[in-house]
């Protein structure tokens, strides 16, 4: 179990995001030890899952799974 301690968006500036790739945020991850860990999970997936700063969530590899809501 990990609490989402924040969530990094890309900057792509003036260039935009490049043809034929999917944007992906940073996500650092804090768990119950206070060991801390990030990984990459598409912007989209965390906006159709509501992971926000906060939430706890369960890693398999790369896929998060939202637990509870931030608090």
């Amino acid at each position: 179990m990990y609490r989402v301690i924040d969530i990094i968006e890309p900057d792509f500036g003036c260039e935009g995001i490049p043809e034929g790739e999917e944007p992906c945020c940073e996500v650092l991850l804090e768990d119950e030890n206070g060991g801390r860990l990030t990984v990459k999970a598409a912007d989209a997936e965390l906006y159709r899952k509501c992971i926000t700063v906060g939430c706890r969530v369960t890693r398999n590899g790369t896929e998060l799974e939202k637990v509870s809501e931030a608090g």
